[in-house]
C-alpha cells in the first residue's frame, strides 16, 4: 500500500508539470505565434477586451506564464509562481473568457477555471518533496 505522503507528492509533481507545460505553451504562443511580430495579435486581443494598457497587460501575462510555468516545472519558488499565475489567470478569466460563456471550444471560462483551481492547489499545498524548493530548504 502506498504511503499517503508519497501519493500526495506524486500528485503535486504531476499537477506542477502539467500546469508548467500548459502555461509555458500559452505564454510562448502569446509572444511568438500571434500576429506578424508575435505580440501584435495578443495586444489586439486585450485591446478588443477594452482593458487599460493592453500592451503592458499582454506582455505581463505572457512573461508571467512562461517564467511561472518554468518555475512550476522545477519546483523553484513554486508557491509564489502559482500565486502569480493564479492572478494572471483570474484577470484573463474575467477580461478575455467570461464574455464567451463556459466551454473552452468557444474560448469560454472552462480552461482558465481549471488552471486557476490547479494553481490554488499549489498555493495551498506547496510544491511537494519532488521540488527544488524542498531540496534547497535542506541547506538552509
Amino acid at each position: 500500500m502506498m504511503n499517503h505522503q508519497v501519493l500526495r507528492d506524486a500528485v503535486l509533481l504531476l499537477v506542477r508539470l502539467v500546469l508548467g507545460v500548459s502555461f509555458i505553451a500559452h505564454g510562448w504562443e502569446m509572444v511568438f505565434q500571434r500576429g506578424m511580430d508575435g505580440t501584435e495579435g495578443t495586444v489586439e486581443l486585450y485591446r478588443t477586451a477594452e482593458v487599460p494598457a493592453p500592451e503592458v497587460l499582454a506582455w505581463f501575462s505572457a512573461i508571467t506564464q512562461m517564467l511561472g510555468g518554468a518555475l512550476l516545472i522545477t519546483g523553484l519558488l513554486a508557491t509564489a509562481a502559482a500565486g502569480a499565475l493564479a492572478i494572471v489567470t483570474l484577470i484573463n478569466f474575467y477580461v478575455l473568457h467570461m464574455p464567451h460563456g463556459f466551454y473552452a471550444v468557444d474560448n469560454g471560462v472552462e480552461l482558465p477555471l481549471v488552471l486557476l483551481v490547479c494553481c490554488l492547489i499549489i498555493v495551498v499545498f506547496g510544491a511537494g518533496r519532488a521540488s527544488l524548493d524542498r531540496a534547497l530548504s535542506r541547506f538552509a
